[in-house]
């Protein structure tokens, strides 16, 4: 399992880096779409194996429509995109109102709004953070901390833990499991700015409460999947990712951590 889960991160992680500092920024914008896409299908077929096939591709589209709306920079017409991924299922179901529960649960309506939100969304927020001064090496820079942050919480949980994280979530994750990560995560955050790689930035308060930002984030959003896993009954979210699990299981951490980067570089 260990040596699955290895080869495949270092080669995701290679691919990650190539279309990361590509000059062209298409296949990378291609890449965060599918990733999305992915990961929406792997939601749907979680909560929602049911869900009719009209809010199932709709979801898709609209994912599609939020893309092009980021990547052609038409940020006006985003908070459209985003209440199209409520109304929608809304107005399906009141066209559908009088054999609503004679064909789907009712709560697939939700599932089918969330599902978006949850996932298409902070994934686009990536191009928005591509988009600023030094944007990829600060993409470059979030990944290397949450990934580092996922790999310390794995092992120091693995020969430290004894006391439980949240046993009810997920019994497996361990409070020493998660400082060991946010340590790790500091460690390669130091490193990285040793190296030079963001200009004019130090290993400040700022940026120390930006890695412990990110780091209570992503295990939040790890909490987050186990937590809908739980609820259903499964393992992993999907199996494209060899030692992974799904494409879910990866991003999960990421999913609730782009957002404060997003925020940090926006205000701070």
């Amino acid at each position: 399992m260990h040596l699955k889960r290895w080869i495949t991160g270092l080669i995701g992680a290679a691919v990650l880096v190539f279309l990361i500092f590509i000059g062209t920024r298409w296949p990378f914008y291609i890449f965060l779409f599918i990733a999305s896409l992915i990961g929406l299908q792997e939601f749907y077929n979680i909560t929602s194996k049911g869900l009719p096939r009209f809010l199932r591709f709709s979801g898709y589209a609209l994912t599609l429509a939020l893309f092009m709306v980021v990547t052609m920079k038409q940020i006006l017409i985003l908070p459209a995109v985003i209440f199209l991924f409520i109304a929608v299922p809304l107005i399906f179901q009141m066209f559908t109102y009088a054999s609503f529960d004679k064909k789907w649960n009712k709560e697939d309506i939700a599932r089918a709004a969330t599902g978006p939100i949850y996932i298409t969304l902070p994934i686009s927020m990536l191009i928005l953070i591509d988009m600023k001064p030094d944007g990829n090496i600060w993409i470059f820079f979030l990944l290397a901390v949450i990934f580092a942050n996922d790999t310390g919480a794995l092992y120091a949980g693995k020969t430290l833990g004894r006391h439980k994280l949240y046993r009810e979530v997920s019994p497996s994750k361990t409070w020493e499991g998660s400082i060991g990560g946010l340590i790790l995560g500091i460690i390669i955050a130091y490193i990285l700015l040793k190296m030079e790689m963001l200009k004019g930035q130090c290993m400040d308060m700022g940026i120390i409460c930006l890695v412990i930002m990110l780091s209570i984030a992503s295990q939040i959003g790890d909490l987050v999947e186990s937590m809908i896993k739980r609820t259903y009954g499964i393992k992993d979210s999907g199996g494209i990712l060899p030692g992974h699990g799904g494409m879910l299981d990866r991003i999960d951490g990421l999913l609730f951590a782009v957002p404060v980067l997003y925020v940090f570089l926006s205000f701070v």
